[in-house]
């Protein structure tokens, strides 16, 4: 069996250009995680060869493509960092004219990779440090890269060095004609894609991995998720966000609980609940201390639920970050972001050359169209609005004159159209602000999310929760709020059911799944292809949208509507496992950066926790029990509004208070990640000084 390994450059050139000229069929046929036929590419680094190679990633090449492409391409992808490459280990496949490439890394690339991403690993003491590639050797489990590095994070290693692979100067790519001659400092990767010579990039997964994990995670009938190997498997991104949906479902039940008593117990509340699933106009002027104080109980039960919560998450997550090794992620000047372009030229920060793109010119393409666009779509949320309204009139008239059943069931069709439409105007509008982004054309991925999040998160705020507002402030309608949250609680979620769980899994099941039938005498080139007909996963960004109008719904209306939690309880037991059996079933395996907290999301969830305020205490002063109370008491209506302003600051002060006196880290967190940036600081020194 011959050696195949990386270096910290890994090879010369003609090396890896020898390797993929053999023809090879049924070679990757016995490619597993323990064995290697001899035509990876090779490299000469002493402490880099290994007989054992794991495959970590697929590319898929286009049909066209000639057997010249792929042969530069792998050399390319072989060759060491300083010739151009990416130090990478390739392997062409069944034959060097087949459309698939099967790459890995050398422990070198992996390692010099892990200090650029600024991962923490255990060190020799069993403390976890910030990883230096020059103290290699203390640090726990260096020389077995499978211990040493989770899988997901090896696999996004190997993406994160083809995102960064640029020309050095200007070439032609052998069989593509001259229009796609790489220009100085091109990004390769992403012409490559442009020109259809790579169609796909994927992780691959691993089978015994991936049955292990599924037997822990969703197919038993255990509580408690294994968080861990969720990280393992799908990297800590992934981990984050099953992680606070664990945290969040579970912080359910006080409000849950506490919603039901105040639903038993309350006669007046009970009758409202009859009155939102069925005639909204059967009111009651006849409010009981009882209700008054039900609904008060609720509203501030929910403010302050809201930032304990988040500020017992924030503890939550940073133990997890330290854990996961994610707490001192690089905050480095990066290379510019693969779709970033523009004229090429000298980076004043960094002295490299690189695409450079004037900062007024993206704040113009923001000023001219992507602000604009923005408020159409908001506009188009307003049309929705008003043609709710409209429905709704007709409807009520109707039921005046009918009086049947059918009039009352015709009731809830203006809100459950609207809902259609809000969620494909959500659905068509993620799409718009992922272009929207793009042509902005940011240089910094953080940035490009921020922007995209940002662009989401101001359409979400408006599209889910403006008809609610409007209602509660202007219309000042509670039965109607009260129907309209309950259609919302109940619709929404058996419409996110069907579409992110029973159309992908239909769809697998009778269309793909079919031509995906393999056994276990296949050639494992077969396997690889199976994986990469399954849809690419759609990324968390419609999970996180999904729990942020849940904790805005619970936070914001739950005071008119008790029974919120309850329902909100019930979706998310079932959430957690359909969410889990869809990544791993449904979805290509996706490539997952680290990350060190949810990010952008807890900012927007801190938001509305802050917004609950206002809104709960306004909603309150519709009661008709504080209404009349005022009236008895000769209040004008200049001090009500005084007093609700007043009570308002009041509670957003005991806000800030309690986020102040829970600690955003646990205290051992703390001296962990102190010690953590002191050694790094030390080691930095040491290094200038050397």
């Amino acid at each position: 069996m011959s050696k195949a390994g990386g270096d910290e450059g890994g090879g010369s050139s003609s090396e890896t250009a020898e390797q993929p000229e053999a023809k090879t069929p049924a070679a990757l046929s016995k490619l597993s995680a323990t064995n290697v036929g001899p035509d990876w590419t090779k490299v000469s680094c002493p402490c880099c060869v290994s007989e054992r190679v794991e495959p970590l990633v697929l590319v898929k090449l286009g049909e066209k493509v000639r057997p010249e492409t792929k042969r530069w391409l792998i050399r390319v992808i072989g060759a060491p960092q300083k010739d151009g490459g990416v130090a990478l280990l390739a392997h062409p496949g069944e034959e060097a004219t087949g459309d698939i490439i099967v790459l890995s890394a050398p422990r070198c690339t992996l390692l010099k990779a892990t200090e650029e991403l600024g991962l923490c690993k255990t060190y020799r003491n069993g403390e976890m440090e910030a990883f230096s590639y020059n103290d290699r050797d203390n640090f726990k489990d260096s020389d077995n890269m499978e211990v040493f590095l989770t899988l997901a994070e090896r696999q996004y290693i190997v993406k994160y060095e083809l995102d960064g692979l640029r020309a050095q100067r200007d070439l032609r790519i052998p069989g593509l004609s001259d229009r796609h001659t790489l220009l100085h400092r091109d990004n390769i990767w992403r012409k490559l894609e442009s020109a259809g010579v790579i169609v796909d990039t994927l992780p691959l997964h691993n089978p015994d991995q991936l049955k292990d994990l599924s037997e822990a995670w969703y197919a038993g009938n255990q509580l408690a998720q294994p968080l861990d190997s969720v990280n393992g498997y799908f990297g800590s991104s992934v981990a984050f966000y099953f992680s606070f949906l664990d945290f969040y479902t579970w912080s359910l039940l006080p409000p849950a609980i506490l919603g039901l008593t105040i639903t038993y117990f309350s006669g007046e509340v009970q009758k409202e609940m009859e009155e939102s699933v069925s005639d909204s106009l059967v009111t009651s002027d006849d409010d009981s201390g009882t209700t008054v104080s039900g609904h008060m109980i609720q509203a501030v039960f929910s403010m302050l639920w809201s930032t304990v919560v988040m500020e017992l998450w924030k503890r939550r997550s940073s133990s997890l970050s330290y854990r996961w090794g994610t707490m001192h992620l690089a905050d480095r000047f990066a290379e510019p972001r693969p779709g970033f372009h523009g004229g090429i030229g000298v980076n004043p920060v960094t002295g490299r050359m690189e695409p450079l793109f004037p900062d007024w010119q993206r704040d113009l393409r923001m000023a001219l169209v992507s602000i604009p666009v923005v408020g159409l779509f908001l506009g188009l949320v307003i049309l929705g609005m008003l043609c709710f309204y409209w429905g709704e009139a007709q409807v009520q008239e109707l039921h005046k004159d009918w009086d049947s059943l059918l009039s009352q069931a015709l009731l809830y069709v203006p809100s459950v159209l609207h809902i259609s439409y809000t969620n494909v105007l959500a659905t068509v509008y993620r799409t718009v602000a992922k272009s929207l982004t793009e042509y902005e054309n940011h240089r910094e991925e953080s940035a490009f999310e921020n922007h995209l999040t940002a662009k989401v998160l101001v359409f979400t705020f408006f599209n889910y929760f403006a008809v609610l507002f409007h209602i509660a402030f202007f219309k000042q309608d509670v039965p109607l709020l009260r129907k309209r949250l309950a259609s919302l609680l109940i619709i929404t979620q058996l419409l996110n059911q069907v579409t992110e769980v029973l159309i992908p899994f239909l769809v697998d099941r009778f269309i793909s799944a079919p031509h995906r039938t393999e056994s276990e005498d296949d050639p494992q080139e077969d396997k690889f292809r199976n994986q990469s007909t399954l849809p690419a996963f759609p990324g968390l960004f419609a999970e996180y949208i999904e729990l942020l109008v849940q904790f805005g719904y619970l936070s914001l209306f739950s005071c008119v509507f008790p029974l919120t939690a309850v329902l909100l309880l019930i979706n998310n037991l079932t959430e957690i496992r359909t969410d889990a059996y869809k990544i791993c079933k449904l979805f290509r395996k996706p490539f997952s950066p680290p990350a060190a907290n949810m990010r952008v999301w807890q900012i927007a969830f801190e938001v509305l926790s802050f917004v609950s305020v206002v809104s709960n205490c306004w909603l309150l002063l519709l009661s008709p029990w504080l209404q009349k109370l005022f009236q008895e008491g000769g209040w004008s209506s200049t001090n009500v509004l005084l007093l609700a302003v007043l009570v308002e600051h009041v509670l957003i002060l005991v806000k800030v208070v309690l986020a102040v006196l829970i600690p955003d880290e646990p205290d051992w967190v703390r001296k962990k990640r102190e010690h953590i940036e002191f050694t790094s600081m030390q080691a930095l020194r040491e290094q200038k000084l050397h």
